[in-house]
C-alpha cells in the first residue's frame, strides 16, 4: 500500500493538491509539447511534470 501523502508537508514545499483522472495522468506523463527551440529550463520543467504523473500512477499502483 502506498504512504499517504502528508498534506503539511507538501504545503510547506509550495506545492498544491491537483486531483486527475489516471487517463489524464498516463497521457500527461507520455506527453511533451515543448518546442525544438526550447530552453533547458522548459524541457527541465516538462521532464519533472510527466516524471511526477508518473510516479503518481505508480504510487496508486496502477504502473509497475
Amino acid at each position: 500500500m502506498a504512504d499517504p501523502t502528508d498534506p503539511n508537508d507538501e504545503a510547506a514545499k509550495g506545492r498544491v493538491a491537483l486531483w486527475l483522472d489516471p487517463a489524464d495522468l498516463e497521457w500527461l506523463s507520455q506527453t511533451c509539447r515543448c518546442k525544438d527551440n526550447a530552453n533547458p529550463a522548459e524541457i527541465e520543467r516538462c521532464a519533472r511534470i510527466r516524471f511526477r504523473a508518473s510516479a503518481a500512477l505508480h504510487k496508486a499502483g496502477l504502473r509497475d
